[in-house]
Formats: structure tokens, sequence, C-alpha cells
């Protein structure tokens, strides 16, 4: 099978080559990981580095999903505040998420510069921007518990908030230190590489199909054979599909688009002249960020609808205008969209669906950090760490109610602000 790389611009702009490989069909391995991105790479990575063998089979190329689409923008923490998380999880558990994923850019930019992924690596931090005046209120209190736990966040005042971002039209940010920006699809390719030469097997345009047990082990039948594993992970997130019955029921998917520019050299280099990333706090989000030719990236929730004259593309000169007139007429070059795996509570999960079967989902737009930490601590789980190596216990699925009716209702509400910011 032919394997499909992501349409995203990281496809175009990326240095990390391509991993690729054929699956021979009718083996075995103890770890069989479903999905080719960052939560099954860095599994792969870090299992096999523990000595356990292992083998990602993944059903296109390497990131096509939501790793290959991502904004790039590595966080620390979650969307929801470090206290959220804590009320809702409980002090224990919820102390110890927002503790791990805190310390989840040191360990995507350890990871890039221990193995040189070639990912246009950029640790400038990010900037939460207040959309409105009253929005500060929220990040005062995002930074005063980030501060209480020792993080280097700074909230920035209107004045600060403008010199960072470069227009006058937000009210103020929070900055974070801890995290920067990547060219996603470099740094999915580079855990891949990184895998394999650990000693993890990876196979491409390789789908699962089918998966049972069988006595001791898990089955996994694909259009090349049949793999055999006693762990499977399930590392398909918001690309999840039927191959395991109920599952792509436990989130909402909704989708994110995102468009880029030509590059601007010189005359977009007052926008986030610090190198960070950006969005802010609209509850539809707006992205921005610049990559490393110059490019000017904007992005939000909802589908690019239209072609290079289409909704989308007036929507994202409409924002340019509004946000930098001085700019003049930008032109857009690439458009893609990616979905995302919304839960309830914003809150992620690691499900166990069967013996030795687990599946980590739902980062509710985190992919970079969480998946990175998630993969590694499943890793570390299964070679000897046991339930306490994990952030999360893990827990039985549960099924969102209406969710394909919330997914509907989003992504009406999404097209509807494109249209609505395009006038």
């Amino acid at each position: 099978m032919t394997a499909t790389e992501p349409p995203s611009h990281w496809k175009i702009s990326t240095e990390e080559p391509a991993v690729t490989g054929e699956y021979a069909g009718d083996t075995t391995t103890e770890l069989a990981i479903v999905g080719g991105g960052f939560t099954g790479l860095s599994a792969a990575l870090h299992a096999a580095q523990a000595g356990m063998a292992c083998h990602v089979l993944e059903a296109q190329a390497i990131g096509y999903g939501g790793s290959g689409r991502n904004v790039g923008l590595v966080n620390a923490g979650l969307w929801l505040p470090p206290q959220v998380c804590r009320a809702r999880l409980g002090e224990e558990t919820g102390a110890r998420l927002v503790q791990m994923l805190g310390e989840a850019p040191n360990i995507v930019f350890n990871l890039i510069e221990r193995h040189q992924m070639r990912c246009e690596a950029t640790r400038k931090g990010t900037i939460h921007a207040a959309r409105s005046p009253g929005h500060m209120a929220d990040l005062s209190a995002r930074a005063e518990e980030w501060q209480r736990l020792g993080a280097p966040v700074t909230l920035l005042s209107r004045d600060e908030a403008i010199a960072r971002i470069g227009t006058p039209a937000v009210h103020g940010g929070l900055y974070d230190a801890r995290a920067g920006t990547i060219n996603p699809l470099g740094y999915a390719r580079g855990l891949a590489r990184a895998a394999r030469a650990a000693g993890a097997e990876i196979s491409t345009g390789t789908p699962v199909v089918a998966l049972d047990r069988d006595a001791d082990h898990w089955r996994l039948q694909t259009p090349s054979g049949t793999l055999c594993a006693r762990h499977v992970l399930l590392c398909t997130n918001a690309y999840t599909d039927a191959l395991w019955p109920g599952l792509r029921q436990c989130f909402s998917p909704i989708r994110y688009f995102q468009l880029v520019s030509a590059p601007m050299g010189a005359q977009a280099a007052h926008i986030l002249p610090g190198g960070e990333g950006m969005w802010d706090t609209g509850t539809i989000m707006f992205s921005l960020r610049r990559d490393a030719k110059g490019c000017i990236c904007v992005g939000s929730m909802g589908s690019v609808i239209g072609g290079a004259s289409g909704l989308s593309h007036r929507w994202a000169t409409r924002q340019m205008r509004r946000l930098f007139p001085e700019l003049g007429q930008v032109r857009f070059e690439t458009a893609w969209h990616g979905r995302i795996a919304m839960t309830p509570d914003h809150l992620p999960r690691i499900y166990r669906l069967a013996e030795n079967l687990y599946a980590p989902i739902g980062y509710n737009g985190r992919g970079i950090g969480p998946g990175t930490v998630f993969g590694a601590a499943l890793a570390a789980s299964l070679t000897g760490g046991g339930p306490d190596a994990l952030p999360l216990p893990a827990t039985t699925p549960q099924k969102v109610r209406a969710g394909t009716l919330k997914s509907m209702a989003f992504e009406a509400a999404f097209t509807a602000n494109q249209i609505y910011r395009s006038l």
C-alpha cells in the first residue's frame, strides 16, 4: 500500500527525511504499536531503549495524522490551568499530571538535541494572548498558579504583549519560557529515526484491519500479514477508526485549520520578533507563528473551506489585515486541516481496553508535549515501571454522549466564525 504524507506545509519545509518500511508479514514482537505519531513513536523509542522488542504499524506515512498537521507549539501543561486539573482529578493525581506535563517541553527539546532531529526547534517560549481586557483575569490566575509551582512564566501587560507580538489587537498575555516551536512533522520523523536506531521496527502503509485475542497474545491483521504481540498500544488519538469497537465514540473530533504564507523576510520581522509562538484566549482559538524561513502561519478551529480564493483564504487575509495592516495583501500558499480529540472535561485518558491492550487518547489540542510524555510513560510502565509510571491511572472507556452531534455543532459554529470574520 502506498503511504500518503500529511497535506501540510511541514511536509514541504522539513529537512528530516521520511522514515518508511514495508511489513514483511506474519511475525511476532513483544509490543505492537498502532499509529506512527508522537505518542506511538515516543513509546517505541523508549521501549526499544529499555530492551523491549516493538513494532510500529502506521496506516499511512509517519506523522500522517495530527502529528504532521500540528501548529508546532511545544507547550507545558494542558489547556486547563493547573488548579483546575487538580480539582477535577484530585490533588494527588492532578498534581502528578501537572508536574509531568510541566516538564514536557524539557523532554521534547532534550530528545531533539540528543538525536539531532532536524525540526526547526526554537525554544523562545510561547505567548497566550488576551483577546479582550476581561480575559486577563484568567491569564493572571494561571500565571499566579504556575509561578507558585516554580514555573518561569510572566504576565505581560498590554504594552509588553504588543511589543512581543507586533500588533495592538491584544490586551496582554502570559509568556511561558519553558515552551517553544518546532516543525511537527520533522519531530515525528526524528522520533521514528531514533526509534528505529534503538531497535524498533517501523512499517508504513500498513493499516491494521482486525485485532483479536489468541491465547496470551494479540493478533493484528494487516493486508500484508499478521503481527502477534503480547502488548498492544492503540496510539491513533483523533484518527481512531473502527478497529476497536466504541473507542472513537470516547471523544468528540473537531478540526483545526491552518494557512501558511510565502516567506516574508524583513517585511514581517516585527511579528513575534523574539521567535515565540502565540495563541489567544478566544473561545474559537486563533494561533500565529513564524517558521524558520520567515513564513507566517495562522490557524483556527474548523476546516479549510474553498480553494485559493475560498472562504478560509479570505478569513486568513482578513485576520492579517486586522492584526498587521502595514503588511498589505498577504499571499497564502498552503492550507490544510487536521483533527483534535476533545474530551468533555478537557483531560486526556489512558484507557485499558482489555488485558495488555491500552489506548492513550484525548489530548485536546496539546499533542506534542502530552503525546511524547504519555508514550514514554506507557513504555516505562510496560518495561518494569508498572502503573506508577503512568501520568494518569488507566480506566475503562466512557463514551461521549451525543458526541457526533457535538462535533457537527462545533463545525457549524467554526464555519460561522470564518464567515463572520471574513466580512
